[in-house]
């Protein structure tokens, strides 16, 4: 007794909900919303209420829900086609009282004027018609019962997908000059934070230092470390130039990260750090390999730069020393026959006018023209001395005043 009063009081609930949105609508009768609140409160108990045992329930409700679907498809088939042809209607309608109008403004009395007039007429009643068979459906509508598919609508949908900022190449369309000087006011802005960052070790602290610091996340830090670690390297100081190599690494990895993902690569420094902490063997060894390329490359570049300058030493240095005549006396002194050679580094002027005769007159000359082109012998060069001196001693001599105590 007490199951049968509780069915009974959920179908009492059931029926009061289902009839409450039907007594809004005035155009509906007491009968059509007595009759409409019935339907869909058979329809709620069509789909609850236990079935035959001999009937295999699930094939009952699939049944049912199929039927209910295939009559919803009709309906909208059938709505569809309503607007389709109200809004053919109303285009004719339209386009037909233009063309009446601007014959009445020409005054023209036409067969083609008493025939719009017709057709207008006509195009009238079918709009009628169509407003009628529209508050039709909308009557059909409100009585159509409630079902699982269609208790309940969208209000609105809305779909919001999160996307990282894509890859920003400024430098792309900047000449070599815009961007080298790019790069120099870059390094001048941030050389401290650069430093600072090629001398950290830890993962987590270069993954906090660049999230603090995401505008060193570009292609000028990565070509800052490098210069930094070829001069290292040519100060000697392999230590910490294999410091700073690591975190150049790890800003080309970034880097590279943010290509393959066509992303921005601020948006790439979690993924790396969290990635190369995981240590994936395959990853790892990467990494190592390219850090070790990367170390052998230094060396040997810094390499080439130390043999670079002291070349350009040497020629500086050959270059100051050559002579009057653009010979180097070094040069020189080394193709000098040996008897030469020890009356210079002697520096007898007696055994060489002595070893000058006894060699063939054309051997001489040779050789001291190359002498005087090289500096090696100057002539005269008492007498310019004393002409030297001399000058020197007809400068005259500035004493420095002393200061005004005022």
């Amino acid at each position: 007794l007490s199951a049968e009063r509780r069915g009974r009081k959920e179908e009492g609930i059931v029926y009061s909900k289902l009839t409450n949105s039907l007594r809004e609508s005035d155009s509906l009768t007491t009968f059509e919303r007595y009759n409409g609140g019935l339907q869909q409160m058979e329809e709620y108990r069509n789909d609850e209420d236990d079935t035959h045992p001999n009937i295999d329930t699930p094939s009952l409700f699939r049944w049912r829900h199929q039927a209910r679907v295939e009559r919803m498809e009709e309906r909208k088939k059938e709505q569809d086609e309503h607007n389709r042809k109200k809004i053919e209607t109303l285009q004719k309608l339209k386009d037909t009282k233009e063309k009446l109008a601007k014959l009445e403004n020409e005054r023209n009395d036409s067969a083609d004027l008493t025939t719009l007039k017709k057709v207008l007429q006509d195009l009238e009643q079918e709009q009628k018609k169509i407003k009628e068979e529209e508050k039709e459906m909308e009557k059909k509508e409100r009585l159509t019962p409630w079902n699982v598919d269609t208790i309940g609508q969208d209000g609105f949908t809305k779909t919001v997908i999160n996307t990282k900022p894509a890859r920003m190449d400024d430098d792309a369309s900047l000449s070599d000059e815009e961007k080298e000087k790019r790069m120099k006011q870059f390094v001048k802005d941030n050389e401290k934070k650069l430093k600072e960052f090629g001398m950290l070790r830890k993962y987590d602290d270069s993954k906090k230092y660049l999230q603090d610091h995401p505008y060193l996340v570009c292609e000028n830090t990565a070509n800052y470390l490098v210069i930094w670690c070829i001069n290292l390297e040519m100060e000697e100081k392999h230590n910490l130039m294999e410091h700073v190599a690591h975190q150049c690494i790890c800003m080309q990895y970034i880097l590279e990260l943010s290509k393959q993902l066509d992303v921005d690569p601020r948006a790439c420094v979690g993924s790396f750090f969290s990635r190369i902490q995981i240590a994936e063997v395959e990853y790892k060894t990467s990494f190592d390999d390219e850090l070790r390329a990367f170390k052998d490359r230094i060396r040997k570049r810094a390499a080439e730069k130390v043999a670079d300058a002291v070349r350009e030493a040497e020629e500086e240095e050959k270059k100051a020393r050559l002579g009057p005549g653009g010979l180097d006396p070094v040069e020189v002194f080394e193709s000098l026959p040996e008897a030469l050679q020890k009356c210079f580094e002697v520096q007898d002027i007696p055994l060489l006018q002595q070893t000058i005769a006894a060699m063939p007159e054309e051997e001489a000359t040779y050789h001291m023209k190359r002498c005087i082109d090289s500096g090696l012998w100057v002539p005269d060069a008492k007498n310019k001395k004393e002409k030297e001196n001399k000058e020197e001693v007809e400068q005259p001599i500035v004493t420095e005043k002393t200061p005004d105590p005022e």
